[in-house]
């Protein structure tokens, strides 16, 4: 209101009189002391020719959780910048929060300016809170469609390529297909898939064909940001849409978030009961962020043998878990490998966070590579706040309260927690003191 004001060139009183109302009432809205009420952005509309989809812009930076996670970075967190102080600083001066946000984006360190198309498809997923309505509606009714003609979904997507398209659903040999997992053949009207994919996979690459066929062009529109500065991260992005469609399409909306609320969110049953793998679950509950019908906020993550980030998906969750270069050798994920195919929970608290969240139940689980000879292991992650969890499945048997929680850190060389017996490296910044006595290393202090 404050800049709309000024860009008219107009003072409270002359404002307030076209707006019809009080010039207290005008200064205490442009003060952020009074909410914006619909009769009045009806009058803003009507009398200046403004877009109500500005009040949004704050979206584009992901919000209060989107600001509160770049300022959870090391590099501010002498300054205990509290989430109070992000939520006043975003709605006093929008303009100032998003300027902060492109400069902190673009000026990453080297390893980001490498992955920089990585990078931006992930800022735009945050953008976007991870939820695409437009996608999750055409997926739910096509779902709809299927069922109603199938109960088996494996049988039903084959039907509707079969139908709808004219192609055919042939499973081939490993040696034929070789590292390929996919191939639409134009010429032969089939589909091929390799016999090596379990029937989670088969059924979500199956749905990933008919979103390149029937959503193209909605997967397009959505591709075509302006954020992007190259093809790259564009096709980056499209060929994430393309999953997150196959995923909507394989656990419906509706259907899905009554299925989570209705087992306290039981991981194995879902798995169970949409014939999904663990990493599609894990995908589709960062998701659910659909307007009244918002499911719980998870994030979820996927790491290798060496503590390296293969993928970090925030949705709504505001996490800075997985954030950092490294990820802390005290935390769950990092132990599920030695226990391969167990469901691994814990609670954690995240030391020096900030602004963001910091008491989380995690549960992690050790996945194969795409083809099921693959020697590629990874463990995927998933986390909710703890203060979120109390009802959650997984969570009997964990306390969730602070003082009973494992404190960790994201990394070594980010991480300010004393006396940690884990610890391989000093923070950046930090000095060791030797001890003569015992020959090693007993604290590390800063400035010295």
């Amino acid at each position: 209101m404050r800049r709309l004001r000024k860009r008219e060139g107009l003072t409270q009183a002359a404002m307030a009189a076209r707006l019809s109302i009080s010039p207290s009432y005008l200064n205490l809205i442009e003060r952020n002391q009074r909410p914006l009420s619909a009769r009045v952005v009806v009058q803003v509309v009507d009398r200046f020719d403004f877009d109500p989809r500005a009040l949004e812009e704050d979206q584009a930076i992901g919000g209060i959780d989107g600001l509160a996670r770049r300022f959870s970075n090391d590099r501010f967190a002498d300054l205990a910048i509290d989430r109070d102080e992000v939520a006043e600083f975003l709605a006093a001066a929008p303009q100032a929060a998003a300027a902060f946000a492109r400069l902190f984006d673009t000026m990453g360190n080297a390893r980001e300016q490498a992955e920089e198309p990585l990078q931006a498809v992930r800022r735009e997923i945050e953008r976007w809170r991870n939820h695409f309505a437009d996608l999750d509606a055409a997926a739910e009714a096509l779902s709809d469609d299927l069922r109603l003609s199938r109960a088996d979904i494996g049988s039903a997507l084959a039907e509707r390529l079969r139908d709808k398209h004219q192609l055919s659903l042939r499973i081939l040999p490993q040696d034929v297909l070789q590292n390929a997992v996919r191939r639409l053949d134009l010429h032969a009207r089939q589909l091929q898939l390799s016999e090596m994919l379990d029937p989670a996979s088969r059924n979500f690459q199956v749905a990933m064909q008919l979103a390149q066929l029937e959503q193209r062009e909605a997967i397009e529109n959505l591709a075509n940001s302006p954020q992007f500065g190259d093809d790259a991260a564009r096709h980056f992005f499209e060929s994430y849409l393309t999953g997150y469609f196959a995923a909507a399409l394989l656990m419906p909306y509706s259907r899905f978030l009554r299925a989570c609320e209705a087992t306290g969110y039981d991981l194995q049953v879902l798995m169970r009961r949409f014939g999904v793998s663990f990493e599609q679950l894990a995908h589709r509950l960062t998701t659910l962020q659909r307007v009244g019908q918002r499911g719980l906020p998870f994030c979820m993550g996927r790491i290798d043998r060496a503590g390296q980030i293969s993928k970090i998906i925030a949705g709504a969750s505001g996490s800075t878990l997985l954030d950092g270069v490294d990820t802390c050798p005290l935390w769950i994920p990092h132990h599920a490998f030695e226990r391969s195919g167990q469901w691994c929970v814990q609670a954690i608290t995240l030391h020096e966070s900030g602004a963001a969240p910091a008491d989380w139940l995690t549960i992690a689980r050790t996945v194969q590579g795409k083809l099921a000879e693959a020697q590629s292991r990874y463990v995927v992650i998933l986390a909710v706040e703890s203060r979120l969890a109390g009802d959650l499945a997984m969570a009997r048997g964990v306390s969730l309260r602070g003082i009973d929680a494992q404190i960790i850190g994201t990394g070594c060389t980010s991480c300010h927690v004393g006396e940690c017996r884990q610890r391989s490296l000093p923070p950046h910044g930090a000095k060791l003191r030797f001890d003569r006595v015992t020959h090693g290393v007993t604290a590390y202090r800063f400035g010295e």
